[in-house]
């Protein structure tokens, strides 16, 4: 099994820079008026990045493969989250724009399909604690 690591170091009050066994850095701080300086991403939206660009480089991958000519993808996700201690998401919504020539809708439908039930870890891991739904919008270009 392999063990990944992630390292985090207050920079001052709760903001924090980060990074992982890729050696990237990120700032995570929160608004002024929790203590923070409002100088970073707060926690839990990389949470939603993490599942957009896990399912997204997944899909492109496999559109790649597919040789279907994608213009441009965008995702853009959208969590409810509880209104009292401890906030926590409790569903997710991950909406697939693609944009380009010729494309299948097959092709995309299976794409996702591969993303969420096979190799998306991130999905898999969030679906243990909310619900997570998906779209996708088509635009083909003449």
């Amino acid at each position: 099994m392999a063990k990944l690591n992630a390292y985090v170091k207050q920079i001052n009050g709760i903001s924090f820079a980060g990074r992982t066994d890729s050696n990237h850095w990120i700032t995570m701080d929160g608004p002024e008026d929790f203590g923070g300086n409002n100088a970073g991403i707060r926690p839990k939206e990389l949470m939603l990045l993490a599942i957009a660009g896990c399912t997204g480089s997944d899909v492109v991958s496999i559109l790649q493969k597919k040789r279907v000519n994608v213009r441009t993808f965008e995702i853009k996700i959208s969590a409810d989250q509880t209104d009292d201690h401890p906030k926590v998401f409790t569903a997710l919504h991950i909406e697939y724009i693609f944009k380009g020539k010729d494309i299948k809708e097959a092709d995309v439908q299976r794409a996702i399909e591969l993303s969420q039930t096979k190799y998306c870890g991130v999905t898999k891991m969030y679906e243990k604690a909310m619900t997570v739904t998906h779209s996708y919008t088509i635009e083909n270009e003449e």
